[in-house]
């Protein structure tokens, strides 16, 4: 008697393009002696497969268990195929069939992911044909996100298209036994791309290979710009305090911290303090940059990293990046460590293209490192800190972006723009959230236009064809004024803040009313002024505001958040009224003329705007106990009185809660308190901790509020505030200690990097109710 037979179709959605899905899928199902077919199509990859019973079973099973280590199934859809079919399936063995698009539907694109082992093997082994290749990978690993041009992911739509395969990986590529079948990016050193080097005049360097003579100038201290996976990076030996200081001197970035490359982790651990959370983000097949304590006895230079007690560090996550460190991947690297920093002027773009890179960075590098392998889609890298043994996503983009995020709900097709500073935007579709990489400030028209660019990409590789643009309530929003500009499509206004939580709720997968703490820098409230310090009750639909830090007037716009001695000033004169001139503070011995014009507008309210800002907050304590009065980057003030908090320390300063609807926060009394702290000599340390454990009491004090008003246990945390690991330790510890739920970003980031995910689960919740 025949066994049964059986015939199924299935249909696999998730990350499975790219990945070595369809090989691994040929693998299983000849294993078991199945017949069908294996292929790409527009929204995932579609599986035929017939056989006896009991061996489609076992392939059903198996197949979610033994994926590839990078494809991810979302979903799989089944279904016995009809009598009129069955016949396909049997006749012959199992194959793999040509890609089939569908327009509409998409595949989720995979990101690029960073050089596995056995490439790594390959390409420092003397006897290998890749031996020394800058470009090897298979279908576990290599360039996919930012060489894709088209969906489905073929090589010919993908920037590979240019470099015909020779027969050796033209067979290797055919062969569904081989690591390397259907790795899209496949070459070698006879097919693919190859380096070059020239100096800044343009000028080719010959005599040895481009590798060796980039290694050869960087330990003479050169600056190299080196064209990267998503771009360009200029690079510096990371010990030479002299490179150091002259690439910080010519980017014109004074304080702000550049990145570290290491060959390994035991060369990041004679740099950094690396915890095993640290040990585990570093080795992610992602790469990010995990920022980590500097080792007191670290051998690279103090110019990486003014004023920072942390050192951002990566691993390299192309073959490049590796041979750059040496031919071999055991012994002595050439370099501890090398500076590895966004190939770009301040505040513009990342430079992605050979052409651009000349004129954009010849002020900047000494010689160029390129190749010939075009990037579609720039991209930055990405950036990590680790919390409670978890990565925290502070910039979201190579190696993350654009993988989506799963909503557990059908969400219409928006286009959230996002803020302006660190800005995203964010597509939905189906149950998906879609955030483009990061994208920058909004600060210029090179930036706007690589906005621009990526979505266009994103919208097509998606298939989005948004019906709904959702957009921040700030009217000078480059963002805002984007999405205004749309025509034929809904227009629907987030509030900053109310955003924020809800990029928190959504990635917690939250859908009741939360308490809400949004603490940030810059947020146009719904009452024209500026918030950043509060505490919302909201869900998807709508929030109330329960209480904010009392309102202080700033001086000079956007003058006063470049100068914290101006937020100081304001503070002071907040606090202490008339007597705010009589103190001794280092602030206050500025010269008398600024401090005159400063008060003056002040008083007369001359282009002066009220703020309850707690980004402003932080400034202003900056700046009365006397660590910073200017800054050379978003953030610094604050990133610095974070690095001085002492351990240990359990005072806090006082404050009042004054009643109302919503609730004032009154920092008058704590504002007094470190101004005589300061006077008193008492140290910066005690001042910063005993600020920090303030702040978190006051979140625990409204919180209890808030909870005995509306009965809500569950707090989320948002707004870029919370990037502060110091206070957010002690914040999550205080309300968990108190019996809250707590809920924080991971995935996402806290700061405007994840609003752009709020602004589109909020918009689809009202447009869904439209």
């Amino acid at each position: 008697m025949a066994p049964a037979v059986e015939r199924k179709r299935i249909q696999a959605k998730g990350v499975v393009q790219g990945v070595g899905f369809r090989p691994f899928i040929y693998r299983l199902a000849t294993s078991l002696g199945l017949h069908g077919h294996v292929q790409n199509v527009s929204d995932g990859v579609l599986i035929e497969v017939g056989g006896p019973t009991e061996s489609v079973a076992s392939f059903l099973l198996r197949l979610p268990q033994e994926l590839p280590p990078l494809a991810r199934i979302d979903a799989l859809e089944i279904q016995n195929l009809s009598a009129a079919v069955q016949a396909a399936v049997d006749d012959g063995g199992f194959t793999i069939h040509e890609s089939l698009p569908d327009t509409g539907k998409f595949a989720l694109v995979p990101a690029d992911i960073s050089t596995c082992d056995e490439c790594v093997s390959d390409f420092t082994d003397p006897a290998n044909r890749r031996s020394g290749y800058p470009f090897t990978n298979c279908t576990n690993c290599g360039p996919r996100y930012t060489i894709i041009e088209d969906t489905p992911y073929d090589r010919a739509k993908t920037t590979m298209s240019v470099f015909p395969m020779c027969p050796e990986c033209q067979a290797e590529y055919e062969d569904p036994m081989n690591r390397r079948f259907h790795a899209e990016p496949n070459a070698c050193a006879r097919c693919g791309p190859s380096l070059e080097i020239e100096d800044s005049t343009g000028e080719e360097l010959t005599g040895t290979s481009a590798l060796e003579r980039a290694r050869a100038l960087l330990k003479d201290g050169s600056i190299v710009a080196i064209k990267g996976l998503g771009g360009f990076h200029l690079a510096c030996d990371a010990a030479n305090d002299a490179a150091v200081r002259r690439l910080r001197d010519r980017k014109r970035r004074s304080d702000k911290a550049f990145a570290l490359m290491v060959r390994d982790v035991a060369m990041a651990e004679q740099v950094v303090l690396v915890e095993e959370s640290d040990r585990r983000a570093l080795l992610n097949p992602r790469r990010p940059i995990v920022l980590m304590p500097r080792r007191s006895d670290s051998p690279v230079s103090p110019a990486v990293a003014p004023g920072n007690n942390y050192l951002g560090v990566m691993l390299p996550y192309t073959p490049l990046h590796h041979l750059l460190f040496g031919s071999a991947p055991v012994g002595e690297p050439d370099f501890i460590a090398l500076v590895m920093t966004s190939g770009n002027l301040s505040e513009e773009p990342i430079v992605s293209r050979n052409p651009e890179a000349r004129p954009r960075l010849h002020s900047l590098a000494d010689v160029f490192l390129m190749h010939n392998r075009d990037i579609q889609t720039r991209v930055d890298d990405s950036v990590v800190r680790t919390f409670e043994g978890r990565e925290r996503v502070i910039r979201r983009s190579r190696g993350y972006a654009p993988q989506p995020i799963d909503l557990d709900r059908n969400m219409a097709e928006i286009l959230a723009c996002g803020a302006q500073l660190k800005s995203t935007f964010c597509l939905t579709k189906d149950c998906h959230a879609i955030l483009s990489q990061h994208i920058g400030d909004l600060e210029n028209l090179e930036t706007l236009e690589f906005y621009r660019e990526t979505l266009e990409h994103m919208k097509r590789f998606f298939r989005v064809s948004p019906r709904a643009v959702a957009h921040d309530l700030h009217p000078e929003y480059m963002s805002t004024k984007f999405a205004l500009e749309i025509e034929g499509v809904e227009k629907i206004g987030i509030q900053h803040h109310h955003a924020h939580i809800a990029s928190c709720m959504a990635e917690n997968h939250l859908h009741d009313k939360v308490i809400g703490v949004a603490f940030d820098g810059t947020g146009y409230g719904t009452d024209g002024r500026i918030w950043g310090g509060e505490f919302l009750v909201c869900d998807y639909s709508g929030f109330e505001r329960r209480a904010h830090l009392r309102y202080v007037p700033l001086a000079g716009g956007d003058a006063a958040v470049r100068a914290p001695w101006r937020i100081g000033l304001a503070y002071l004169k907040d606090a202490f009224g008339a007597d705010s001139p009589n103190l001794d503070l280092p602030l206050l011995r500025r010269p008398p003329e600024h401090l005159r014009m400063v008060n003056g507008a002040l008083e007369q309210r001359i282009n002066v705007i009220d703020t309850s800002s707690a980004g402003r907050l932080f400034d202003a304590v900056s700046s009365i106990a006397g660590l910073r009065q200017e800054i050379t980057y978003e953030g610094q003030a604050a990133i610095e009185l974070e690095m001085k908090a002492a351990a240990g320390v359990t005072g806090a300063y006082p404050y009042e809660i004054e009643s109302g609807s919503p609730v004032t926060i009154d920092t008058r009394p704590l504002i007094r308190a470190i101004a005589r702290d300061a006077m008193e000599g008492i140290g910066i340390e005690r001042i910063a901790a005993m600020f920090h454990n303030t702040i978190s009491q006051m979140i625990l004090d409204v919180a209890l509020r808030v909870r005995n008003t509306d009965h809500l246990n569950q707090v989320c945390l948002s707004g870029g505030t919370f990037q502060n690991m110091y206070l957010l330790d002690r914040t999550v510890r205080a309300l968990s200690k108190a019996d809250f739920e707590v809920f924080t970003h991971s995935t996402i980031p806290a700061n405007d990097g994840g609003i752009s995910l709020g602004q589109a689960v909020i918009a689809n919740e009202i447009f869904s109710k439209r």
